[in-house]
């Protein structure tokens, strides 16, 4: 789970979104909850490219915005 962490962070920098908070849940059968909260108004791409770019994380199940 950490790399995956450090992968969707690292997605998260190469376009400026600004992490606001990280929460997780305790992983079970090798998959946790994750919950990612970011500043997007200096995105340097679309949000849904950037969503796009989450999923396609390997480790990423899911990956959706929650407002």
């Amino acid at each position: 789970m950490k790399r995956t962490i450090f992968s969707l962070l690292m997605v998260f920098a190469e376009h400026h979104a600004n992490i606001q908070t990280i929460n997780s849940i305790v992983p079970t059968n090798g998959c946790a909850v994750v919950t990612i909260s970011a500043e997007t108004i200096n995105l340097t791409l679309p949000i849904e490219e950037l969503l796009q770019l989450l999923r396609r994380t390997p480790g990423v199940v899911k990956a959706e915005i929650l407002m």
